[in-house]
């Protein structure tokens, strides 16, 4: 006859539940002091999430220093951040990783990075804290049931041991790239605790297109291209900003900024992008351009007509959709098959089908609703000594570091009061 093993049992003042940026900035936070802190992590290593962010370069924050504009950099919901923002924001951020020798660089779009262009070395430094702060890490360990008695949370169970401690943080990010661990467990416990959860969504995402001209240009980057969203006709949205395209459609800083609206417009019927590769030129200034680089071109045909004046992977795909005969002398293409040409240009039209899976997203939507957390503190408003920071909390942010921002900052406000210091 089998016995049931008992578990190892033991305590300490802070747990901290999710390994990720939040987690590690609560634990190393939350142990300055010397308070016993243990971070439990799911995954085999820590900062799994961490590695992949900014293409495995990782964008730490967004060089943006008014805490006011940082804020509203989130939308209606920034106002929550002011208070987190005012203890930690960018700059905090950026002297942090500086003073633990990482230099940073600020590249296009306030984009900050460290220098050695490795999410490595930042994790590194996160780790090194941990241990340099005496926080005892439990890797490998899911939490399989936290245990809940009149408002107050008393242990943390994992496979083998029952952790007891005065406060809890939990850092359990979304649902976005699940495989790193972003499963959505915190919001099935959080859910049971009497929080409201908003539906978590796939958000900063990239998008499928139906038109194979435009995965002829995979690889290809545009960096100030206008995309106007029309959505039943009406034009619900436009953005400026860098695009990439890709073998299945489209990616980059300013298409993962508007992959909420494009979701919310396929739910509802049809949408279609329209792309302007000339913000900046209205149409007789782009065609008086057009005109000026053909003049240089005139013994050319309209098939190399194009070279310089656009990317070369781009020439030849506008050369096909121009609808001009390719073989045709520059100086035959008449007034009226230019204007329209330069009309394309400025209103490319893209068929947006579908947006990748949260296996792809960089960041989900939805979360604790904010209204049941004290940003002060970072204090759970259902549970006394439950605290919550990162992407668990239900923000819609751009691409830029500005998610990562929300873990720095709320991760040190909730460590730094879940020890019960100001």
């Amino acid at each position: 006859m089998e016995t049931k093993k008992t578990k190892n049992e033991i305590s300490c003042d802070v747990v901290v539940v999710g390994g990720g940026p939040a987690g590690m900035m609560a634990a190393i936070h939350a142990a300055k002091t010397g308070v016993s802190v243990i971070l439990i992590e799911k995954n085999k290593m820590l900062g799994k999430k961490l590695l992949i962010t900014g293409g495995g370069r990782c964008n730490i924050t967004n060089a943006t220093f008014d805490n006011r504009v940082l804020a509203q950099k989130y939308g209606k919901k920034g106002k929550f951040l002011l208070s987190p923002f005012s203890k930690w924001g960018a700059k905090e951020t950026i002297d942090f990783f500086e003073s633990h020798g990482i230099p940073t660089k600020v590249e296009a779009e306030n984009r900050v990075f460290p220098q050695s262009n490795s999410a490595q070395s930042v994790l590194d430094v996160l780790v090194s804290e941990l241990k340099n702060s005496g926080v005892k890490v439990l890797a490998g360990s899911p939490v399989v049931k936290i245990k809940l008695s009149k408002n107050m949370l008393l242990d943390v169970e994992t496979e083998d041991t029952v952790i007891a401690a005065k406060a809890f943080v939990l850092t359990t990010g979304g649902t976005a790239r699940p495989e790193t661990g972003s499963s959505g467990d915190g919001f099935k416990w959080l859910k049971k605790f009497g929080h409201t959860i908003g539906t978590p969504s796939v958000a900063l995402v990239p998008i499928k297109t139906k038109e194979g001209w435009s995965h002829k240009l995979q690889g290809l980057s545009l960096q100030n291209v206008k995309v106007t969203l029309i959505d039943a006709k009406v034009r619900s949205n436009a953005m400026v900003g860098k695009i990439l395209f890709t073998h299945f459609g489209l990616s980059g800083p300013l298409i993962l900024n508007m992959s909420q609206s494009i979701g919310e417009a396929l739910r509802e019927g049809t949408a279609t992008l329209e792309l302007d590769l000339f913000p900046s030129l209205d149409q007789t200034m782009l065609d008086e351009k057009l005109r000026e680089h053909l003049t240089k071109a005139q013994n050319k045909k309209w098939a190399n007509a194009l070279a310089g004046f656009v990317s070369p992977l781009l020439a030849p795909v506008l050369v096909e959709l121009s609808g001009i005969n390719p073989t045709l002398p520059v100086n035959k293409v008449e007034r009226t098959a230019r204007l329209a040409f330069v009309r394309k240009l400025k209103a490319l039209i893209l068929t947006p089908i579908g947006l990748l899976s949260k296996e792809k997203a960089i960041a989900s939507s939805g979360g604790v609703a904010l209204e049941e957390v004290d940003f002060k503190t970072m204090r759970s408003q259902k549970i006394g000594n439950l605290y919550l920071a990162g992407d668990i909390l239900d923000f819609n942010r751009p691409s830029g570091g500005f998610s990562l921002q929300i873990c720095w900052s709320t991760g040190f406000v909730a460590g730094k009061n879940a020890r019960g210091t100001e």
